[in-house]
């Protein structure tokens, strides 16, 4: 146990940087808080460092630093300071394997935080996100996924290259579009496909809708639904149809 008392530490400022998407890059680390996060990255062994005001969480093999109250506010993203903080390795960018969600230029992390969660919840095995898309390491997004993201593959890239890379391997692409697409309830989904979630504004770029096998959208009472909605209904529908054996 490493024990830090000043918030002007260097290694106190250097942990405080990694609330920048900047640095987060440049390190290839990120910050989760408190104890369900914790224990999610542990399991998958992304943890690297422990930081704490309490010393019981100590784990052997886990590089631990016990720190004052005022540094974990220092560090802290939350209104209420939580009491463990873990030093995280980005998550290895895996196969494409299963059900693909493709994410075009969603902008609020709870929205990413929400599919990363039902992605999870309904066997959309991997997600890929646009380059112009929330970072997956925000901290509203990490809080909003409650630590499924470490059970999804989440890989980030150019949407274009993505696609033909996924008919290549015998992926039918589809899109959303609420003006142009196919009521999801008559859609009969191919064993292998990748839907793709448009911006919560302006919905999904017309470049990319071009290179859709086929468009879909949802039969609603309202004017729009959010992303993050939208895609866990999409979900939903695609995975109760049981085609979720292609891993």
């Amino acid at each position: 146990m490493i024990k830090l008392e000043s918030v002007n530490n260097p290694k106190v400022k250097e942990w405080a940087k990694l609330k920048e998407k900047k640095y987060r890059d440049e390190a290839g680390l990120f910050l989760v808080e408190g104890d369900h996060l914790m224990n999610q990255a542990m399991v998958k062994g992304a943890v690297k460092e422990i930081i704490s005001t309490d010393e019981t969480v100590e784990i052997p093999g886990v590089p631990f630093y016990f720190v004052t109250d005022r540094i974990m506010k220092k560090l802290s993203s939350q209104v209420s300071p939580t009491k463990v903080i873990g030093v995280c390795k980005k998550l290895e960018e895996k196969e494409i394997k299963g059900n693909v969600c493709l994410l075009d230029n969603i902008q609020d992390p709870g929205n990413l935080g929400t599919i990363v969660r039902s992605a999870k919840a309904f066997n959309f095995d991997n997600l890929i996100l646009s380059f112009d898309t929330v970072d997956l390491y925000n901290d509203k997004v990490i809080r909003a996924s409650e630590g499924m993201m470490f059970d999804v593959n989440i890989i980030r890239g150019d949407l274009k290259e993505k696609i033909a890379l996924l008919k290549n391997i015998g992926y039918i692409i589809y899109g959303t579009d609420v003006l142009r697409g196919t009521n999801l309830k008559d859609i009969s989904f191919a064993s292998k496909r990748a839907i793709i979630i448009g911006n919560e504004g302006s919905g999904m770029k017309e470049d990319l809708k071009g290179l859709c096998d086929e468009l879909i959208h949802i039969p609603i009472n309202c004017e729009s639904l959010n992303a993050g909605v939208a895609a866990s209904i999409i979900f939903y529908e695609v995975d109760k149809d049981g085609y979720n054996e292609i891993k």
